[in-house]
């Protein structure tokens, strides 16, 4: 189906279908893009359950590496697909970890020592500046290799040493503005209803699931 003019603007491909692949072998996303979805009356399963692969992340923005993985595991299951890729921007890292957030905690996705890796970068800059903020892209892939975009930012600071054991990835530093819970420590409701995810996922609703 493709995109509808109206006027001189192109209106965004609307989602209608009941099933949708979550594009991802991270189980702390897939919870998370799940718990918004489900609501909806859509079944969801995970590039895990239909072992899907993982591409290579080559983008440059988070967008571009969502929209790789919503468009390849859309072709590869014949199944619409929501992809996320998300991280972690610090002001004093000069954005870093930025798209490579994942990356930095290695291939065994050790993100306490990805979190010790940030404190010790922070410390070696000599900055005092603790702002950071939370990004994520969401995309919808069509099986024929169309897509719609969006993406959502959460600001806040980073402190340390990490307070919490809940959530996943960076959240046990992260305390977003207005509140003095970090990620790791707030409720996972409290945090679904504010997350940088749930940001994105309320544009991606607006543009592609209502009517």
């Amino acid at each position: 189906m493709p995109r509808v003019k109206n006027g001189n603007n192109l209106m965004p491909r609307k989602f209608r279908e009941t099933k949708i692949v979550i594009a991802s072998h991270n189980e702390g996303k897939v919870s998370e893009i799940a718990d918004l979805l489900i609501p909806l009356g859509i079944s969801v399963i995970s590039s895990r359950d239909i072992n899907l692969p993982e591409p290579e992340e080559t983008g440059t923005t988070f967008i571009e590496n969502a929209e790789l993985k919503a468009i390849l595991a859309a072709k590869l299951s014949g199944l619409h697909a929501i992809a996320d890729d998300s991280g972690l921007c610090i002001s004093a890292l000069g954005g870093a970890p930025g798209i490579y957030s994942a990356r930095w905690a290695g291939e065994n996705k050790n993100f306490n020592a990805a979190m010790e890796r940030v404190a010790d970068a922070l410390l070696m800059s000599g900055q005092y500046d603790r702002k950071a903020s939370f990004h994520c892209a969401l995309s919808l892939g069509w099986p024929d290799g169309k897509n719609e975009s969006v993406e959502g930012v959460l600001t806040g600071q980073i402190i340390w040493p990490a307070r919490g054991n809940k959530g996943f990835g960076y959240d046990p530093m992260f305390v977003p503005d207005g509140h003095t819970e970090t990620f790791g420590e707030m409720d996972p409701n409290k945090k679904h209803a504010i997350s940088h995810r749930a940001v994105a996922y309320d544009k991606l609703i607006k543009k592609c699931f209502q009517k």
